[in-house]
């Protein structure tokens, strides 16, 4: 199983990026999916999660109203569109997958995902 991540870049404050995450090696539209995203230094930290079906999702505090998380299970492609960025969104973003369907217990936790994106970096500037 592959997680293949891209998007990344640079980009202004205020301005927007769309991440995307391609799953190869598995049934996509049978797993949640998540974003995650780590500053050098620091935890990694969730982003958003996304339900196999798309009918429910999940983020941050951080996230929330300016994140848009998605999926194409025709495509096996999770997507990460970011709006409204500051300098605290630079990070390395990560997906990342469960080894099961479902994620067993705190889907904010790191260690409850078995599968991981490369990560890509994305710099804000101000």
């Amino acid at each position: 199983v592959q997680l293949q991540a891209s998007g990344g870049g640079l980009v202004q404050t205020g301005g927007s990026r769309l991440l995307s995450c391609t799953v190869f090696g598995r049934d996509f539209s049978d797993h949640f999916m998540a974003w995650f995203r780590q500053v050098q230094g620091k935890e990694r930290e969730f982003v958003a999660g996304i339900s196999w079906e798309a009918t429910a999702t999940w983020y941050s505090s951080t996230a929330e109203g300016r994140f848009t998380v998605s999926r194409d299970n025709a495509r096996d492609t999770v997507y990460l569109q970011m709006t409204s960025v500051t300098t605290e969104d630079t990070a390395i973003y990560s997906c990342a997958s469960p080894e099961e369907s479902y994620v067993a217990g705190d889907f904010r936790r790191p260690g409850a995902y078995y599968y991981w994106g490369q990560g890509t970096q994305v710099t804000v500037s101000s």
